[in-house]
Order: structure tokens, then C-alpha cells, then sequence
């Protein structure tokens, strides 16, 4: 896999293809790690449910207006998603903010949600976390463990880096939806 920091183009359209790929890889997943920044300016992360995964761009998430993920993106908007499932991590970046509509928030209801919200979406300060996203990069590596150990002794042999599978850093523009991609 290349080393994504060595991308310094800042991407080229790409085609329809590299979003679906992407909707592919976060719909597999049912929860993300969703990183906020604290008041001390200091990285939290936290597990939350993943709500829609018909990704256009927007990531949906329920929560409650009191938390301190509501109250760090009333301070600093800036959040980050990630998800992993066997073989790929997602990380997807934006902006995040509180969202009062009652519509989506019956369009995202799942009854499991009524753990933390007993009175469903009448529940006082539930409310939805849309992050708009701006960027996304992803590292897929089919094969799993052998591929690894395969690809590190061959390394080893041949005095270069391992190739553990495909890297791809996106750009997202958020009026558009369009895609645009940087890849080795």
C-alpha cells in the first residue's frame, strides 16, 4: 500500500465508481468512531451507530443535543468517521452539526435506539448529527492475514515495501457531491 501522505496531487474527477465504492465500504459497517474535538482542544473519540448508509456524501447519526459530542461541534464544528471491517478502514472527514428535522428522523429510526432513547423520536433533545463531508480516505486489503505475512516476507526478500492492497485519498466537494481522487 502506498503511503497516503506521499499523495500530494490534489486529485483528478473521478468517476461514479470511487463514490459507490465508498458507499460500498461504509455500508458494510454498522458502527463508526466518530472523533470530535474537545474544549481543551484535545482528539475524543466515542462509538456510534451507524443510521444511513446511502452515503452521498452526508453520514447521519442520532444523538442527544446534551452530550458532549453536541457540545464540542457547537464549539468546533470539524469531525471525523471512521469504520473498519474485515480488511478496510474508512476514514471519512467534515463538518459536523445539530440537526432539528423530525422527517429524517423518522426516515433514520431503528428500534434499537430506543436503549438510549426510551420515548423514541418524542425522546426530549434527541436530535441527528449530519457530517457534511469534505474528505475521505480508505485502505483496502483483501486477503487478511496471510496476504500480510505473504507481502511482508516478500518484502523482506526484495528490499521494498510491502503492497498490503489499494489506498485512495478523496476529495469530496460539498456542493456538488462530485468526486474527485488521488491515488499511487
Amino acid at each position: 500500500m502506498t503511503d497516503p501522505e506521499a499523495i500530494t496531487d490534489p486529485g483528478v474527477k473521478a468517476d461514479p465508481a470511487e463514490l459507490e465504492k465508498l458507499r460500498d465500504m461504509i455500508a458494510e459497517a454498522e458502527f463508526a468512531m466518530l472523533t470530535t474535538i474537545s474544549h481543551d482542544n484535545k482528539l475524543v473519540s466515542r462509538p456510534m451507530a451507524v443510521q444511513e448508509t446511502e452515503f452521498d456524501g452526508d453520514l447521519w447519526f442520532v444523538f442527544s443535543q446534551s452530550s458532549s459530542q453536541a457540545d464540542q461541534l457547537r464549539e468546533e464544528s470539524e469531525a471525523n468517521a471512521s469504520f473498519q471491517t474485515k480488511g478496510t478502514w474508512v476514514s471519512v472527514a467534515g463538518t459536523g452539526r445539530i440537526v432539528q428535522d423530525r422527517e429524517k428522523l423518522l426516515q433514520l429510526w431503528r428500534p434499537a435506539l430506543s436503549a438510549w432513547f426510551p420515548d423514541g423520536v418524542d425522546t426530549p433533545g434527541v436530535a441527528l448529527l449530519k457530517i457534511e463531508a469534505e474528505s475521505a480516505q480508505y485502505w483496502n486489503s483483501d486477503g487478511g492475514a496471510v496476504r500480510y505475512a505473504f507481502e511482508m516476507a516478500k518484502a523482506r526478500v526484495k528490499g521494498q515495501q510491502p503492497d498490503y492492497g489499494e489506498s485512495k485519498k478523496l476529495d469530496i466537494s460539498m456542493h456538488s457531491r462530485s468526486l474527485t481522487a488521488t491515488s499511487p
